[in-house]
């Protein structure tokens, strides 16, 4: 049985092989479709695309940011260059930024070889393949950590939302109680307003019955109980399917506000209206939670 996963994660895992020190951290959160971003360093851009290939493997929705850090152990050979339109652009730009507000001018070459991708490692042969095969193990585990938060996030959310669809339907319960009496209280006030206007008059019970009946017919809320209680239903059934289910327990709880606003709607019972607001509420925190599972 598959458990409901939430799109909020992280995992953070370092390893260090013969020729690097690597460190992947994933950072999860929630989104409508899969957006995967990669950070690394320049010289490993050509592993972009097979981390991203790595995370579609694994993730079906959320806004995923992956961030690789790559370290050479000494000895590793390489020369080293210097990007020097980067340079003169970030020399202009801190020149303008002294001026326009006055500052010291404390530019150091020091300062200047912290300044991103200002010094890069040319390596004269790289085989792509063989880097990929030390850094991959290390991304799948990082992948592995955040799936697993995930996964417990998931749980959480499931309890949660189990415990709301167990209170909306013994609101349901309550609501399909209450209907009937609120037809017999119409009646004894219509019965009463009879008596009143007519006195010492005969009352035409065949009318009365035919207005209560035509009454009944306006308030009643079997049909949208019974598809509230398919939906929840469904709903249950969805969080433990084979399959990501964000966007159908989205589209279920649609559904299932759909009919507390006709059960409002047609309902004009004190008690009834107070319940359809609490399930409004109910369902309001629903929602929210729907939004972040995958």
């Amino acid at each position: 049985m598959r458990m409901l996963k939430s799109m909020t994660g992280y995992g953070k895992v370092s390893a260090v092989t013969e020729k690097m020190e690597i460190t992947v951290e994933i950072k999860c959160v929630n989104n409508r479709y899969l957006d995967c971003s990669v950070r690394l360093p320049r010289i490993y851009s050509y592993l972009e695309e097979k981390i991203k290939k790595c995370v579609q493997n694994s993730f079906s929705r959320g806004k995923i940011d992956v961030s690789l850090t790559i370290v050479e152990t000494a000895g590793q050979s390489g020369e080293i260059t210097i990007d020097k339109q980067l340079l003169e652009g970030y020399l202009s730009a801190l020149t303008q930024i002294r001026d326009t507000y006055h500052l010291k001018d404390d530019v150091t070459v020091s300062g200047i070889a912290k300044l991103p991708d200002v010094l890069t490692r040319k390596q004269s042969e790289v085989d792509e393949d063989a880097v990929w095969e030390e850094i991959r193990p290390v991304v799948e585990q990082g992948i592995k950590a955040c799936l697993q938060m995930r996964i417990r996030e998931g749980e959480a959310l499931e309890k949660n939302l189990s415990s709301n669809l167990d209170l909306l339907c013994q609101m349901a319960e309550q609501i399909a109680a209450l209907s009937p009496i609120s037809v017999e209280k119409y009646k004894a006030r219509l019965e009463e307003k009879i008596r009143e206007v007519l006195s010492d008059r005969q009352m035409d019970e065949s009318r009365i019955i035919t207005e209560v009946a035509l009454f009944a017919d306006r308030v009643a809320v079997d049909e949208e109980i019974t598809r509230l209680y398919s939906h929840v239903s469904q709903f249950r059934n969805s969080m433990h399917a084979s399959v990501p289910s964000g966007r159908k327990l989205d589209f279920l709880t649609q559904e299932m506000n759909r009919e507390i606003n006709t059960t409002g709607s047609k309902c004009s019972e004190v008690e009834i209206t107070r319940i359809v607001v609490e399930a409004k509420s109910v369902l309001e925190k629903i929602r929210e939670q729907v939004q972040n599972v995958e």
